[in-house]
């Protein structure tokens, strides 16, 4: 799958199938983010891996909306960062975990993105469960699974080429 097809293809999953994701699959999965672009190469990322399908029930109750994905995820990666690292800090995080979902997808994987930062009881409840310190600043989850349902790829005549400029 070329990269224009990876991207087309990569849609947010929220049903999955109890098939577990291989640990060979996210460690790949780790590595792709560990090799994402942060500025001054400060790398101010660290990931949270979420396997115990206990954890990832509980998770479900981080946010009152939103969260609901966690309920048939079998994986999960935390995106977090140092703060104190980097003032680019969010975008550094943001494209490892766009690199989290990308590489999800090439290996067979559905994902969705969880909103945790800027929704304090999310990312207080989430630090707590997870046991995350108090340096590092939860970004978003990224929930990892086999699909269990159907999602049309990207219609690229349907693209929002109005949104471009030259």
């Amino acid at each position: 799958m070329n990269f224009q097809e990876l991207c087309q293809n990569r849609r947010s999953f929220r049903k999955y199938s109890t098939l577990p994701v291989e640990k060979e699959k996210i460690d790949y999965i780790l590595q792709c983010a560990l090799m994402s672009p942060a500025g001054k190469r400060l790398n101010p990322w660290e990931f949270y891996v979420i396997t115990d399908i206990s954890l990832l029930r509980s998770m479900a109750a981080c946010k009152p909306a939103g969260a609901g994905m966690f309920n048939t995820a079998m994986a999960a990666i935390v995106v977090c960062a140092d703060t104190a690292i980097s003032d680019t800090w969010m975008c550094d995080a943001s494209i490892a975990a766009e690199h989290i979902m990308l590489a999800a997808t090439e290996q067979g994987l559905g994902s969705c993105w969880c909103h945790l930062y800027g929704r304090n009881e999310a990312q207080l409840f989430t630090r707590q469960l997870l046991h995350i310190p108090e340096q590092l600043t939860p970004l978003c989850a990224i929930t990892l699974g086999y699909k269990d349902e159907e999602r049309k790829c990207f219609d690229l005549d349907k693209l929002q080429y109005g949104k471009v400029h030259y």
